[in-house]
C-alpha cells in the first residue's frame, strides 16, 4: 500500500465553524490543524490558488518528503497570507475543478479545503486517500466523480506545463 502524504493546514478561525471542512478532517485525524503561522510546516506544497505553478506529478516527492499545506482563512485576506506562507513553502495552483460543497456549488476554484486536498492527491496518484477524505461529507464522493475526466488527465500529465495544457482544453470548451 502505498505512503499517505500529511496534510496540513493552517485555519485563521474566519470562517463559519459548522461548515469548516479543515476542523472536520482535523476530528477524524486526517489534518494537522495549526493556528499560528510561525508553526507551519516549511518546505510543505502549498495549494496556493495565486501560484504560477500548476500542482503535478513532478511534485510527488516533494509532497511525500514534506506534505501539502492548504489555507483556511477568508477570501478577504487570503492573498495577504498566502503571501507570508509562500516565503517558505513551495506554492503551487490546482488546475481548474469544479465544488461540489453545498456553498459554491459548480464554482470553479471556489474549493473547501478537502476538496482542495482531494484534487491535489488525486493528481499525484493517491487516489484511495482522496477517495477516504471525501466520505466525510454526503456531497464529498461526488466531488471526485463529477471532477474524474479532469482528474485523471491531470494525473497523467508529468509536468507543471502539460497539466495547463490540458486544463485549458478544459477552460476553452
Amino acid at each position: 500500500m502505498k505512503q499517505k502524504i500529511n496534510l496540513f493546514v493552517y485555519h485563521a478561525n474566519e470562517d463559519d465553524p459548522k461548515k469548516c471542512s479543515a476542523k472536520k478532517m482535523r476530528k477524524f485525524g486526517m489534518v494537522k490543524l495549526e493556528t499560528s503561522v510561525k508553526k507551519v510546516p516549511q518546505k510543505t506544497i502549498l495549494l496556493n490558488p495565486f501560484a504560477k505553478k500548476a500542482l503535478s506529478k513532478e511534485d510527488e516527492q516533494m509532497a511525500l518528503q514534506h506534505g501539502i499545506l492548504a489555507l483556511d482563512c477568508s477570501w478577504k485576506t487570503a492573498e495577504m497570507s498566502f503571501r507570508i506562507l509562500d516565503k517558505k513553502n513551495h506554492s503551487r495552483a490546482l488546475p481548474f475543478v469544479v465544488a461540489t460543497n453545498p456553498v459554491n456549488y459548480g464554482k470553479p476554484f471556489k474549493l473547501t479545503t478537502l476538496e482542495a486536498f482531494a484534487a491535489a492527491l488525486y493528481i499525484l496518484g493517491y487516489n484511495k486517500q482522496a477517495e477516504e477524505l471525501v466520505r466525510l461529507y454526503k456531497w464529498g464522493p461526488y466531488f471526485l466523480e463529477l471532477n474524474k475526466q479532469p482528474l485523471e488527465e491531470y494525473n497523467t500529465a508529468k509536468t507543471s506545463k502539460e497539466v495547463i495544457k490540458i486544463m485549458k482544453q478544459y477552460i476553452d470548451e
